[in-house]
């Protein structure tokens, strides 16, 4: 059962709730207020403060396969990165999904929704029997040669093309990493990927890459640029 969110009066208080160092680094929840934080290697990553571009994520992927037909049944997706759980909660809510896994690389963003409060924000969506939870790194999951495929991809593994927090993300979002992509979905597939603001270059590299239908869809946020959901698919 998902944990109940605490009580708190000071929406302007921070608390440090856990602090890890893994293979990847000093990973941190934070709780300001009603709202919760994780902050990766000193970075902000993600917060609990407006859910709507990572629901997003899935809804235009899932509006993009119902348009060009590009799945037959129930589709398959491929959710990169658990984080708060907004994404993986909302996919579970659709009945139209058929297979739903999830790759996390932190052990601790894992405990927070097993055991901890961000367990409130996934719902339970864990234990759904759709649901695989991946423990690895994505892109090592990506480039296993046997790889399955997916009729969708979902990726919010970091800030987006123009702004990674972990180096080693960066290769997912240039040629050799689109180029893996590209083959882990099923022909007519759907490509979705989360940015912290919107990038021309990633939407022409997509196209360079052999993806077709690349548009981007603009979440507005309170302050700054927009969150992007850059959208593709892999021609059938």
């Amino acid at each position: 059962m998902p944990t109940a969110l605490p009580e708190r009066n000071d929406r302007d208080a921070v608390v440090t709730l856990d602090r890890r160092e893994g293979p990847f680094g000093e990973v941190v929840l934070r709780q300001r207020g009603l709202d919760f934080e994780i902050i990766a290697n000193g970075c902000f990553l993600m917060d609990t403060a407006d859910g709507r571009s990572e629901r997003l994520l899935i809804q235009a992927a899932l509006d993009e396969l119902d348009r060009t037909g590009g799945a037959a049944g129930r589709p398959s997706v491929l959710i990169g990165g658990l984080g708060v759980g907004f994404s993986l909660a909302y996919a579970v809510a659709e009945p139209r999904w058929g297979r739903i896994a999830i790759v996390e690389r932190e052990t601790a963003i894992i405990d927070w929704h097993r055991s901890g409060p961000l367990g409130a924000f996934s719902g339970g969506a864990l234990e759904d029997e759709r649901v695989e939870v991946l423990h690895t790194d994505l892109l090592e999951y990506l480039a296993a040669a046997d790889g399955e495929r997916y009729d969708a991809l979902c990726l919010d593994i970091d800030n987006g093309p123009d702004w990674t927090v972990t180096d080693g993300n960066a290769p997912l979002y240039g040629a050799d990493g689109l180029a893996v992509l590209w083959h882990r979905l099923q022909p007519g597939g759907v490509l979705a990927v989360w940015s912290a603001q919107p990038s021309a270059a990633f939407d022409e590299a997509l196209r360079a890459a052999g993806f077709s239908d690349v548009a981007s869809h603009e979440v507005p946020v309170s302050r700054g640029v927009p969150d992007v959901v850059h959208l593709a698919r892999r021609a059938g």
